[in-house]
């Protein structure tokens, strides 16, 4: 690679949206990435289960520190379930725990949804990612031990019964970052009195992008190979667009850089509520905070230097 290749990749900072195919991780996912782009700074954002697809929000570049504020952006899915059928993950993957007949109507299901709107609280399934004192709850599950986790707060927005085709129902999920739609799962059949867990999982948005901003794997490694992959590239401001910004003077961009405070033009709307310094090319700069006292943007987290 010559100085100035080098350079180049450095300098590429953005988002690559994928459609994550059934059957691969998610860091499956971003190890392709990091091999056809060349850059070793590569993350997801909200990992998707092998068995799931859909949306995965890949930051590339110094993109990755926007991390921590991309994973807490809301979901949206289609989820299958099955009723009638428990297992002890939750999914298909799992042993079946119990089995009843299914005799439930489209209504039933639809008003047991509206126990699971709201804010509410959710125990995630005790074959997850969670740790226990150290150790991760599936690996203390698979060894037969009995696995106690506490329920979370989360927020579900909106659930809708798409179709039911019995003993399979399609349910939208619309929700905080941290659900566990397995838990909804069960938790549906639960209520219904028969039972139930999740066959499949389709993520169709991931905070600011939905399924029309994502390509498909496939499509992705051959632009790869044509090495026409930037053409896929959106601007690291957009994962953020959600959040009110803050155009920057080319002077003030060389001040935020180096973490040097720029004057409040207008007050805030949320005073609380961080901002993104933006170029006049477009480019995320920084994160800044609302200093009151000083009527000043402090950064607080700067993408270039």
């Amino acid at each position: 690679m010559s100085e100035q290749e080098f350079d180049l990749k450095n300098a590429v900072s953005g988002v690559l949206v994928v459609d994550k195919p059934v059957g691969m991780t998610s860091h499956d996912v971003v190890q392709v990435v990091r091999r056809g782009t060349g850059i070793r700074r590569a993350g997801h954002t909200g990992t998707l289960d092998p068995r799931a697809s859909g949306v995965l929000v890949v930051l590339v570049g110094p993109a990755v520190r926007l991390s921590e504020y991309v994973s807490a952006s809301d979901k949206r899915y289609q989820a299958i379930i099955r009723l009638g059928e428990s297992t002890d993950t939750y999914d298909a993957d799992g042993e079946i725990t119990r089995r009843e007949a299914v005799d439930i109507t489209q209504e039933q299901i639809e008003e047991a949804l509206t126990h699971f709107e709201g804010t509410v609280e959710q125990v995630p399934p005790a074959y997850s990612a969670k740790k226990i004192n150290g150790q991760k709850a599936y690996e203390l599950a698979r060894k037969g031990e009995e696995v106690e986790l506490d329920a979370k707060e989360i927020d579900v927005y909106h659930l809708e019964l798409l179709e039911w085709d019995s003993p399979e129902a399609i349910i939208d999920v619309y929700c905080s970052s941290g659900t566990y739609v397995r838990s909804l799962a069960n938790d549906l059949g639960e209520v219904l009195g028969c039972g139930g867990h999740l066959v499949g999982l389709r993520r169709t948005k991931s905070g600011e992008f939905a399924l029309r901003d994502a390509i498909q794997l496939r499509k992705l490694e051959e632009a790869f190979d044509n090495g026409d992959w930037y053409k896929y590239l959106i601007p690291a401001a957009e994962a953020l667009s959600d959040w009110p910004s803050r155009e920057l003077s080319f002077e003030e961009v060389d001040l935020v850089r180096h973490g040097h405070r720029v004057p409040v033009e207008e007050e805030p709307e949320n005073p609380d509520h961080w901002v993104r310094a933006i170029s006049q090319q477009g480019e995320l700069v920084a994160l800044l905070e609302y200093l009151p006292e000083e009527k000043e943007w402090q950064p607080r987290k700067v993408f270039f230097t």
